[in-house]
């Protein structure tokens, strides 16, 4: 049996999609009713952080605790990987005393080779070109507050990030409408567009984006990595904040998300998150259910019961 990878959410079929987004609002409830599942004792994660974080590292470390497991955060000053050991090297070993394996990373090339040669699934905590398990999670909240998102429309406002990519990929699965209002310069790239031209637009203003949205996502203007460019990209993304005003121009019942951490003032206005509209706490919190129908998917794909 082929070894079944998380790199991109393309990875997944539409109704593999749907099912892990059903699946995790299932586990939600349980775990809710105070329903001990533990399917998984005795399994391990390993987590390789090569960016800082706070809801990944949290969320799959509790899901495999609740599904009677363990996660090991893996660091590369803590391990060879911070030495120069190969990464196919790297994978080789681990895997072979892991059973499935997280990463956090900069490249997308690392995830690829380190699945290339791992013997067990590898997930994509995020890189640079995609965060699927936050769609996970976006996807997840949008289906337990408005219900299926097909046909809906989505206007993503900022840069043409990971996020913004992975944006992408799912409105490919799911049957929604994307609309992308980015700065000159900071838009996705011409291929995307263009592979995703059936589904996905991009537009000249954020108001432009946000009309007639169900609903309205955005991200930090710079993300890790980039913070030398903040000033730059403040001013460029100026007219991009979301904010009270610009929801107006949504549907009534729009929804507002953002994957967090935010910065205030800048491509939020300081009281969004507590906008009527806005889902962004259950989003957060969707991180820890989505990733564990996702690990259950890839365990059970391993044959792994």
């Amino acid at each position: 049996m082929a070894t079944r990878h998380f790199l991109k959410l393309s990875d997944l079929t539409p109704t593999e999609l749907r099912q892990v987004l059903n699946r995790a609002i299932e586990l939600k409830q349980n775990l809710k009713e105070d329903d001990i599942y533990q399917p998984f004792v005795g399994k391990v994660m390993g987590m390789i952080f090569e960016k800082s974080s706070t809801r990944t590292r949290i969320s799959f470390e509790a899901g495999m605790s609740q599904f009677g497991g363990s996660a090991i955060f893996l660091s590369p000053r803590d391990t060879q990987l911070g030495r120069g050991e190969p990464i196919e090297d790297s994978a080789r070993v681990m895997s072979r005393m892991l059973d499935i394996v997280m990463i956090r990373t900069f490249g997308h090339d690392i995830v690829e080779k380190f699945a290339q040669y791992s013997s067990v699934p590898v997930i994509n905590g995020l890189t640079d070109d995609h965060h699927p398990c936050q769609l996970l999670a976006d996807m997840q909240t949008y289906l337990e507050h408005r219900g299926d998102i097909s046909g809906k429309t989505v206007a993503w406002i900022g840069d043409g990030n990971n996020m913004c990519h992975s944006y992408m990929e799912a409105a490919d699965l799911l049957g929604f409408k994307l609309k992308i209002a980015s700065p000159q310069g900071y838009a996705p790239t011409a291929e995307l567009l263009k592979k995703f031209a059936h589904c996905v637009s991009l537009v000249d203003s954020a108001e432009q984006a946000a009309q007639d949205a169900d609903l309205i996502v955005t991200d930090v203007w710079a993300s890790m990595g980039q913070e030398e460019e903040q000033q730059k990209r403040i001013k460029a993304f100026a007219n991009y904040q979301v904010n009270e005003q610009l929801m107006t121009f949504a549907k009534p019942d729009c929804l507002f998300m953002h994957c967090l951490p935010a910065h205030r003032g800048e491509e939020i206005s300081e009281n969004m998150l507590d906008h009527q509209g806005s889902v962004v706490w259950d989003e957060a919190e969707n991180r820890l259910h989505a990733q564990k129908a996702l690990i259950e998917f890839l365990f059970h794909q391993q044959g792994v019961m």
